[in-house]
């Protein structure tokens, strides 16, 4: 898995003490047909794309999957929102599978939001709908960070066309900064935004351990 071994690891903590604007469903369980539906796509992809997982097995996956009812609930909204998400990793230590969302573009259903909360609370006007940050709470998911974003994009071109924030370190966002990226010319490149800020063309991607 390459640079998965100095990535499985570290687990990263979700922002704290932000409301989520994202209304939180009642349960988080699938029902059966979803849960068909969506076992269905996930399997479909992991034969697929099988350089993403070298050595992996899906019987393996699908039977961890099943025994998290939560987790399956937080894949099938990356799915829904159009993230695809897929396996790019797996955690020894703790027998937890990683998925990453590898949709070609950043998710069409997470774009045009800016960074977290306090950006989207000074805003005075235009404000959009919601936060990358919020939204990912909701979802049960966490936003990549750098060095996840750089690991996606050696297993294949990503977001040749848009962008996605990525997790911010705690320096940068107290001075009122965010960190997103792309990938142009055949390289990725990172770039620093004000975190109020948003665009069409901007989502965000997240990874999720089951």
């Amino acid at each position: 898995m390459g640079g998965f071994e100095a990535l499985v690891n570290r687990k990263n903590k979700s922002q704290e003490g932000r409301e989520a604007t994202t209304e939180m469903p009642a349960s988080k369980e699938l029902k059966a047909k979803p849960r068909e539906e969506l076992l269905r796509a996930l399997k479909a992809r992991f034969e697929k794309n099988m350089s993403r997982h070298k050595g992996l097995n899906w019987a393996e996956v699908q039977a961890r999957l099943e025994a998290n009812a939560e987790r399956l609930w937080s894949l099938n909204e990356m799915e829904r929102t159009g993230g695809e998400p897929d396996v790019v990793g797996y955690d020894k230590k703790t027998g937890e599978y990683i998925f990453f969302d590898c949709s070609a573009e950043t998710p069409k259903g997470r774009r045009s939001f800016c960074y977290d909360r306090e950006a989207l609370d000074s805003r005075k006007e235009f404000k959009p709908k919601d936060t990358a940050m919020d939204m990912a709470a909701a979802m049960g998911i966490e936003i990549l960070t750098e060095e996840q974003y750089r690991e996606l994009q050696k297993l294949g071109d990503f977001d040749t066309k848009t962008s996605s924030w990525l997790k911010t370190p705690a320096e940068i966002r107290r001075l009122g900064g965010s960190i997103f990226a792309d990938r142009r010319y055949d390289h990725v490149f990172i770039y620093h935004n004000g975190a109020s800020s948003y665009y069409a063309v901007r989502g965000f991607r997240g990874s999720l351990r089951v």
